[in-house]
């Protein structure tokens, strides 16, 4: 991939007008851009899609289960949970880079395994280290399998880009819709599978992971063009050094922290304005509707408009000035219907965003990325984001409880996003590096 960004940029210059057509949202649009993917991606896109009907089939009902059919103490709920994290999002850089040494269809195909193996066993699991076991597992199994799917995705969509047919951000921005039109089907699966019992449902998630596990078996391909094994050790200290894509991580940990303020901060808010939790479903069906309505249109309209840095820095003032319609709005003390009108504005503000951040940093990530490391280079986004989360949710947390005025710790948290914009690599480019191994 030598030169890669030199033909990209030549590639984007010399954009037909027909490329500019702002059609990206019409279904005809959608359909062309399906028909001009690669097998292999279309492959992988329709992972992600089934990865998170399964996944999403059983875990937003574990908390209850945990509480109640198992008899759980709350902090070892919460425990269980933050493992589940943990060894998912905090071992992302650990399964990106056994996809870099060994490839991506093995690592895919352990994930699923264990994936298999790990809801099975989570809904046969009545002990407290029977449950902590397959919780460790189910997570392990995505640190296994995302970073493999992503990190393919994002170079196919580089190859795609260099092909002439758009931007690299319209493939991950329908990779984006997949994953979230099955994060929305799966829990609506799940609630029905519940009315049988909670063993029921993780069993069907595990019998996704069956199929998912199939189809690789049967259409990936053993060897991916242009895909090489990275045999030399080195990688984590030269992506240490890696100034430009510490600082990607950092302003993507920004947007991570942003959002998680979805589960943080916004309940406060909407418990505030309507005396209950109630609205909470609704407003996260809003951003969930939004994504998969607009997210392609919006990619569409930025890579048109817009280069790599940009749209992150565009989405970041907007995922911050959705803070701060909220702390505009706190002094007045807004309640009923009027009072959830600055919480909708945030998700709205907060979802538009993301759509043009997360396509953006993934598709960022090859620009900055060693030869043949790119799993390691993307699992590592993951896991240093997510290491901001954690020390930033406890910081938020604090600045929630510390009885400041109102608006306070809104505008704190919009300055965050806001400040991260300086971050941001001033151009695309990739470092050198150690040539990949055959």
């Amino acid at each position: 991939m030598t030169g890669l960004i030199s033909r990209v940029l030549a590639r984007r210059s010399a954009r037909t007008s027909s490329d500019e057509t702002p059609d990206g949202g019409t279904p005809e649009s959608t359909w062309r851009l399906w028909q001009d993917l690669s097998p292999l991606l279309r492959l992988l896109i329709l992972t992600q899609l089934a990865f998170n009907i399964g996944f999403y089939a059983v875990l937003p009902f574990l908390a209850e289960h945990l509480g109640t059919a198992i008899g759980m103490a709350g902090w070892l709920v919460g425990f269980v949970l933050g493992l589940r994290t943990f060894s998912q999002q905090g071992l992302f850089v650990v399964g990106g880079w056994l996809v870099d040494r060994w490839g991506v269809r093995p690592v895919v195909l352990a994930g699923c395994v264990l994936r298999i193996a790990g809801f099975a066993w989570l809904g046969y699991a009545q002990a407290s280290w029977a449950v902590i076991g397959a919780v460790v597992v189910i997570g392990f199994a995505a640190a296994l399998f995302s970073p493999a799917v992503e990190s393919e995705v994002a170079r196919q969509a580089v190859l795609w880009e260099e092909a002439g047919h758009g931007s690299r951000t319209r493939v991950l921005a329908l990779f984006s819709v997949a994953g979230q039109v099955g994060a929305f089907a799966g829990p609506l699966l799940g609630g029905l599978l519940l009315a049988v019992d909670f063993r029921t449902a993780c069993l069907a998630g595990a019998a996704v992971f069956v199929l998912v596990l199939a189809g690789h078996l049967w259409l990936m391909p053993q060897h991916i063009p242009g895909r090489v094994r990275t045999l030399e050790k080195g990688g984590a200290r030269v992506l240490l050094r890696n100034r430009r894509f510490l600082a990607l991580c950092c302003a993507y940990g920004t947007y991570l922290l942003a959002y998680n303020q979805l589960y943080l901060a916004l309940p406060d808010e909407v418990r505030r304005a309507a005396g209950s939790q109630a609205p909470l479903s609704w407003l996260f069906a809003l951003s969930s509707v939004l994504v998969v309505c607009a997210q392609l249109p919006v990619t569409r309209w930025a890579g048109d408009r817009l280069d790599l840095r940009r749209s992150m820095a565009a989405g970041l003032l907007l995922i911050a000035s959705g803070f701060a319609v909220v702390a505009a709005a706190r002094p007045a003390g807004w309640t009923g219907a009027a009072g959830l009108l600055p919480a909708a504005g945030f998700v709205v503000l907060l979802t538009v965003g993301q759509m043009l951040v997360v396509p953006a940093a993934r598709a960022w990530v090859p620009d900055l990325a060693e030869e043949g490391r790119i799993g390691l280079y993307m699992g590592a986004l993951s896991s240093v984001s997510g290491l901001i989360v954690l020390a930033g949710s406890a910081a938020t947390g604090s600045l929630l409880d510390t009885g400041l005025p109102a608006a306070v710790p809104w505008l704190v948290l919009a300055a965050v996003p806001a400040l991260a914009v300086a971050l941001l690599p001033r151009r695309e480019e990739r470092p050198q590096g150690t040539q990949a191994a055959a």
